[in-house]
């Protein structure tokens, strides 16, 4: 995996949206096994405080479940996983519309301009 950070957000903040990605894009699947908190954290370059504090928080919103004493799993519930993937689409939308009306388009430009480009692609 590959892990970027920016100055904007605390770290835990974007390590939960990297994993949310990864699991709502399903490169990581329902019921696969997450690395220990030290190999993340070693993974990433980032405190062990910091991953257990992301992983925490992914266990609060129930996208990650822990087992005693196997470790912590990407949740196997698909419609969690289909929300998740909703949410995440849905701020990906609401960011691309607030910059297209930055830019002076109304959504129904925007939704234009989308089309056209779609219609491009297909030739």
């Amino acid at each position: 995996m590959h892990w970027v950070f920016t100055p904007d957000a605390p770290i835990y903040l974007q390590v939960v949206r990297q994993l949310e990605q990864m699991i709502a894009s399903g490169i990581l699947a329902p019921g696969d096994r997450l690395l220990s908190v030290r190999e993340f954290a070693s993974q990433a370059n980032v405190n062990p405080n910091t991953m257990q504090k992301a992983l925490t928080e992914l266990e609060n919103r129930g996208i990650v479940y822990s087992k005693r004493t196997s470790g912590r799993f990407i949740t196997d519930d698909p419609e969690r996983i289909s929300k998740l993937r909703e949410e995440l689409a849905e701020k990906e939308i609401t960011a691309f519309l607030g910059a297209m009306k930055r830019l002076g388009y109304s959504e129904s430009e925007a939704a234009r301009l989308i089309s056209d480009r779609e219609q491009c692609e297909h030739i």
